[in-house]
């Protein structure tokens, strides 16, 4: 692809003090990185305090970038810029860029000053912080899609304007008779007196219901005393077969412990059986 004026961006860009060369061979193929180090460049050439996020590492932040500095060359130079073409970061591109650094380039010649030297660390890379503006970018996209939908809305009622407007202009034209809007009025005051009675009726259900739950509640407290002291009754007193109760387990305990004492000696005793049978066997073999 040709790049038309070439040799003067490279020129321009050399004379404002840009600190890289630029050659030829940058723009043979898109090169995206180095048109947005170029436009931030630019950027803070004609106005150091400028906010421009510089985070261009997926295409959702390319795009926001390209816009953003579209509209801060709108606002502030008056510089229409084509975003398209810059996007596509080719040869395309250096026109869109002559636009910028040529108003640059003649605000130096005219004043005749020579090309600021700025930062080493402004020369090779801006930081920009983009924590400030990440709510204002989401609240801003939320309510694009509002205006969007409300727009929509706003259009199928506005369609609905020609039918509304016969029907609006009929009802205005048409004269108010005494008799049917004292008529009227007397509907909707009958209306309004029944829906006030039937509210009171429900306030006074209300009440009725909540005396009924005050009196549940009072019947379960009682029944609930009541059982607590039943309970603490049969808990003080003893049973009359307790005592025969008491001496029988101290019995029993005194029975299972003499039938382990046997059992165990019973057991030795048949292992003992059994050694003295299994030796008889080895001799007699």
């Amino acid at each position: 692809r040709a790049l038309p004026h070439f040799s003067d961006f490279t020129e321009m860009m050399r004379a404002l003090g840009y600190p890289r060369l630029i050659s030829l061979e940058n723009f043979h193929t898109p090169n995206f990185m180095l048109v947005s180090e170029v436009l931030l460049w630019l950027v803070k050439r004609y106005e150091p305090q400028s906010d421009i996020p510089g985070d261009v590492d997926t295409e959702q932040d390319r795009v926001f970038f390209i816009k953003a500095v579209a509209q801060f060359m709108a606002t502030k130079a008056h510089i229409k810029l084509n975003t398209k073409k810059l996007y596509q970061a080719d040869g395309y591109a250096v026109k869109e860029l002559l636009k910028v650094t040529s108003v640059l380039y003649r605000a130096m010649s005219t004043q005749g000053g020579e090309p600021a030297h700025l930062p080493e660390e402004d020369s090779t890379k801006f930081k920009f912080d983009l924590g400030s503006k990440i709510a204002d970018l989401k609240a801003a996209r939320q309510l694009a899609s509002e205006i969007t939908s409300k727009g929509a809305v706003l259009y199928d009622l506005l369609g609905k304007e020609v039918e509304l407007r016969e029907a609006r202009t009929e009802s205005i034209a048409r004269p108010l008779e005494i008799n049917e809007a004292e008529k009227v009025m007397k509907i909707a005051i009958n209306s309004v007196l029944g829906e006030v009675q039937k509210t009171k009726d429900m306030l006074n259900n209300v009440a009725l219901d909540e005396a009924n739950l005050e009196a549940k509640i009072e019947k379960r407290k009682l029944e609930l005393e009541r059982s607590q002291k039943r309970l603490q009754t049969l808990q003080s007193v003893r049973p009359a077969f307790m005592d025969e109760y008491e001496k029988i387990e101290e019995q029993l305990q005194k029975q299972y412990s003499t039938y382990l004492e046997k059992f165990r000696n019973l057991t030795y005793m048949e292992q003992l059986l059994d050694d003295h049978r299994r030796a008889e066997q080895e001799m007699f073999e």
